[in-house]
């Protein structure tokens, strides 16, 4: 292998590098990144604004095959449900980039709410990424959960099984579920961080 081509894989390599998304560590026990983002209502939200509340943060691509195993039985909205009337603050947060798969508008967003039977306190546009990118987002659906503290005391799955069905999630140990009741209940979470599954984010 010559010089100038080594240089030139070289050059290749650090611009592959430079302009690969950057992920930040978000570490389970660490103060949560703030951020503000537009919901599909029209309003802007701002974490921070939550602090005191237990918030819950669903990475979203209804189109993802996996992800809506989760939604056609019903066992998410089930769990939104229990949210809410725990009263912990549920947040659907969509980082598909415009042109890419499960990007939306507002309005697609809410149709896709009503569809689904969706309840969260709002879905969240991340059309840039930025979101996502800063806290690691990878797959949908990926879970966060923070405490009142504004702490994130779990991240990951939302169960143990990767669904290809709906039976799938209902034979599935619900780790998120079961964070958010120790939480709410003030007790610690049994196990803070698991690997998140199901289809790559279209960033």
């Amino acid at each position: 292998m010559n010089a100038s081509f080594r240089l030139s894989l070289l050059a290749v390599s650090l611009l592959a590098v430079m302009t690969a998304p950057v992920f930040a560590q978000v570490k389970t026990g660490s103060p949560t990144p703030d951020f503000t983002l537009k919901g599909n209502d029209g309003r802007t939200y701002k974490l921070s604004d939550y602090k005191g509340q237990v918030v819950a943060l669903e990475w979203l691509n209804h189109l993802c095959p996996i992800d809506s195993q989760q939604y056609a039985g019903g066992n998410m909205q089930a769990v939104q449900k229990e949210a809410k009337g725990l009263g912990v603050v549920w947040f659907s947060i969509i980082s598909s980039a415009p042109g890419n798969e499960g990007y939306c508008t507002p309005a697609q967003a809410t149709d896709d709410g009503i569809k689904f039977k969706a309840m969260p306190a709002a879905i969240l546009l991340d059309t840039t990424g930025q979101v996502g990118h800063l806290y690691a987002a990878k797959t949908t659906p990926q879970m966060f959960l923070i405490n009142k503290d504004g702490v994130v005391v779990y991240q990951g799955a939302m169960d143990s099984i990767t669904p290809r069905s709906p039976e799938d999630v209902q034979k599935a140990d619900p780790w998120f579920k079961k964070a958010m009741e120790a939480v709410v209940a003030g007790k610690p979470v049994a196990n803070g961080t698991t690997k998140s599954y199901g289809c790559s984010i279209k960033y």
